[in-house]
């Protein structure tokens, strides 16, 4: 079952431009040496990339921060800037646009154009990447180019810089992770099927498919197939989705046109459910009083709500901005459109039976929390949903609005999960102590979770506490089959002179405050 199926028509060739380490790019700034520099960017306590240098020591994508801390003792922990990431970017584009028409940004650090135009003009695939590369690096990034059949094939062949000859996507994805290739949390119900890579799930049929996962299998097994997700319906109605603000007075600013960008966003997304439609990118576009305009599409794929629209719209009025794209001396901007491109049929979503007068004030809550996010950025207003987990810091998932949480079901088995009752407060970050034995030395625990001596003195902030009681460890080994992710760790409970009942874990030799209870 793990052989490649038949390559199929109708899959588009595709180049991507994949700038590698983008988020480190955006806050090192264009030309940071990252080689000797150890620095991890991270965001919700993971990191979400590494330079050169940190992954040299060990660092690697979606590892806690602590666990990275605990790996590389000087590794300089730095928040993601999403918005920086897309303002740099634009850059990228703008070099990538010069060479190629219909560029649309998947995301900051990665664009897609479509191969077959480029290719004959700059004469072949392989002189266009070439030109790409250059046009990139001549613009002071650097960046890898990948070409394949299909946009998903075409994203992993350019993080190996290779082009995949016609008809081969298929059996180029088919030795991927399955989770490389399927988006979302069917990637990790494929995984517990046995389906492990992606040409184990191509090889199934498109029927069986369909019957048992709906229309969101079927989908992500054309993609396991080098295949486009949905096919694209004809273009006609594309006039009649596409929505357009014009402003009285001209605005030469970005932060004026944000509550603007909303409205389009939301009124795109009503014509696009009205007709049955969804669209695989949009077309954000503006108008100058000179009668200038500029334009920039990005994916969307059905994925992106309302709000995590207009915050993509902002990011590149932004950029506009910072290049002067509509300084005063085009009169400002006198209007704003969304263009939807790529429509695919929309199955929608079913309501259930006791929605209907509850719909309306679900609308308006969602639209106002939408605003809200479009002001403050996409993590300025975040969910909170209980889950399941060994750790305080684990049992409460914070997700940006509009994003959907993680399912970790909190009434499941976790076995060697902190026993009731829970820590009244959690730190927001590490807050690293010293548990000290008689002889002042530091505590130890063993592989099998034993004391080796008991703990009598706590140090906390240079501050020295006697422990007066104590108990545990419990040990917690997490998602020992990935090496990135994987974590083993042991908690003890200590109460101290002062009053105090403490959490604490030890990881990689190191103590932490990992909660406090109340007493």
């Amino acid at each position: 079952m793990s052989g490649a199926p038949a390559a199929e028509s109708g899959a588009p060739r595709m180049v991507v431009v994949f700038c590698p380490d983008w988020p480190v790019t955006a806050v090192l700034g264009p030309g940071a040496d990252q080689v000797d520099q150890r620095v991890a960017v991270v965001e919700g306590g993971r990191v979400v990339a590494a330079s050169q240098g940190a992954r040299a020591a060990g660092v690697r994508r979606a590892m806690k921060v602590r666990s990275a801390q605990g790996l590389v003792d000087d590794l300089e922990v730095r928040e993601r800037l999403v918005e920086d990431e897309a303002r740099l970017f634009d850059l990228v584009a703008e070099a990538v646009t010069a060479l190629a028409a219909h560029l649309e940004v998947l995301r900051p650090g990665v664009c897609a154009i479509p191969a077959a135009g480029a290719a004959r003009f700059h004469g072949g695939e392989e002189q266009l990447a070439e030109r790409l590369i250059d046009a990139v690096e001549a613009a002071g990034f650097e960046c890898r180019v990948g070409i394949a059949d299909g946009l998903a094939a075409a994203q992993l062949a350019a993080r190996a810089q290779r082009i995949i000859p016609v008809g081969e996507s298929a059996r180029f994805l088919a030795p991927f992770p399955v989770t490389e290739v399927v988006p979302g949390r069917l990637a990790d119900l494929l995984v517990r099927l046995g389906l492990v890579t992606a040409g184990q799930f191509a090889a199934l049929p498109p029927a069986s498919i369909a019957d048992r996962f709906g229309a969101e299998g079927a989908a992500a097994h054309r993609l396991a197939r080098g295949l486009q997700a949905r096919p694209v319906v004809a273009r006609t109605a594309s006039a009649d989705v596409a929505v357009e603000e014009r402003f009285e007075q001209p605005y030469t600013r970005a932060e004026p046109m944000v509550f603007a960008a909303l409205g389009l966003a939301e009124r795109m997304h009503e014509r696009l459910g009205a007709a049955g439609l969804g669209c695989e990118r949009f077309e954000v576009e503006v108008e100058c009083a000179d009668g200038t305009t500029a334009s920039r599409a990005w994916r969307h794929e059905g994925l992106l709500s309302a709000g995590a629209v207009a915050e993509r719209i902002r990011w590149q009025l932004q950029a506009w901005q910072q290049r002067a794209a509509f300084a005063a001396s085009s009169g400002g901007v006198v209007a704003l459109r969304l263009v939807p491109d790529g429509l695919v049929a929309d199955p929608g979503r079913q309501l259930s039976l006791l929605d209907g007068q509850r719909e309306a004030a679900q609308q308006r809550m969602e639209r106002a929390a939408s605003r809200v996010q479009a002001m403050l950025g996409h993590g300025g207003i975040v969910t909170a949903e209980l889950a399941g987990g060994r750790g305080p810091g684990d049992r409460v998932v914070r997700t940006p609005w509009g994003d959907a949480h993680q399912d970790r079901r909190a009434d499941g088995p976790w076995p060697g999960r902190l026993p009731a009752p829970s820590p009244a407060r959690v730190p927001h970050g590490p807050q690293w102590v010293r548990l000290l034995d008689e002889a002042g030395e530091e505590v130890r625990v063993t592989a099998r979770a034993e004391a080796q001596t008991p703990p009598v003195r706590l140090v906390v902030a240079g501050r020295s506490l006697d422990v007066v009681g104590w108990a545990g460890p419990w040990p917690a080994t997490e998602r020992w089959w990935s090496q990135d992710e994987s974590s083993r760790l042991a908690r003890l409970q200590v109460t101290t002179t002062d009053g105090h009942a403490l959490l604490l874990a030890v990881e990689g030799g190191r103590w932490r405050i990992e909660g406090a209870y109340d007493t």
